[in-house]
């Protein structure tokens, strides 16, 4: 018999999960357990696999293990416990290249235990925060739909998603008070031309009153995060402008390639 493993330590041994292939990779085993959060089979504050189990239960070595839950760890799915691990952690809202990759994947931009419940969808004229993401003078009329996110039950986000004419042309449906399982890639399919990159604004504000009975946010002032999302096609069109409303306070600013050929900048 070979000697013990230690603390730490993973075999390399191959033959993993059936149900995976032979050649599983780091993106293969984080798909998993993802999928697995995001459907509820691993809860918030359940203790994930130790990396030994998943060295074992994929027949991967330890890089490849630490190389998925380190991904896991950065699209907030998990977090380190001291004396514990790695927990699953509390709802969060997905970002963008995640719900592109899910839709990819599943031709749905949910995730499992999410559901999307519209709020408003209509008319409206661009203010000042979305008419000069659409490039379309103040007052000009666009189509909007707002909706609220929720995972498990728990909601995540509201989003009120702007469209320019040019896309409710190609793709009515936006028009419909009904979830489309992926508005953003409907409407790229439509127009012939893929989306290309998301430039994300991030800023800190008071939640309105509609925004707080949404979210289920009982303080008084309730600082909520405001993100705002521009995404770009290929040809330089813009097919979104979306402002999603989520818990918490941060201050950034990045732009996400959503074209595997290009890379991502941070402002």
């Amino acid at each position: 018999m070979g000697a013990p493993l230690h603390s730490g330590e993973c075999s390399t041994r191959r033959g993993g999960r059936p149900d995976m292939p032979d050649n599983t990779g780091y993106a293969e085993i984080a798909a998993h357990y993802r999928q697995q959060i995001q459907d509820g089979t691993l809860q918030p504050g359940a203790t994930m696999p130790s990396l030994r189990q998943v060295c074992e239960s994929f027949g991967v070595a330890q890089t490849t293990a630490n190389r998925a839950y380190r991904m896991l760890k950065m699209e907030g799915l998990t977090l380190p416990k001291p004396g514990v691990g790695t927990v699953v952690a509390g709802p969060i809202s997905n970002n963008i290249a995640t719900r592109v990759r899910l839709h990819d994947a599943t031709g749905k931009a949910l995730g499992g235990g999410e559901t999307s419940r519209i709020l408003e969808i209509g008319t409206t004229g661009a203010d000042e925060l979305i008419a000069p993401r659409l490039d379309v003078s103040p007052g000009t009329p666009v189509h909007v739909r707002r909706r609220l996110v929720s995972r498990n039950g728990v909601p995540v986000h509201v989003s009120s998603s702007y469209y320019p004419a040019y896309v409710i042309a190609v793709a009515p449906e936006l028009t419909e008070p009904v979830s489309t399982g992926g508005s953003r890639e409907l409407a790229a399919e439509r127009l012939g031309v893929a989306q290309d990159h998301v430039l994300e604004e991030v800023t800190s504000r008071l939640a309105t009153e509609p925004e707080k009975a949404a979210l289920g946010l009982t303080a008084g002032d309730v600082i909520v995060t405001q993100v705002v999302r521009t995404v770009t096609l290929e040809d330089g069109r813009v097919v979104e402008v979306a402002v999603k409303i989520t818990g918490g306070s941060t201050i950034l600013r990045w732009s996400t390639s959503l074209n595997s050929h290009h890379d991502a900048t941070t402002a």
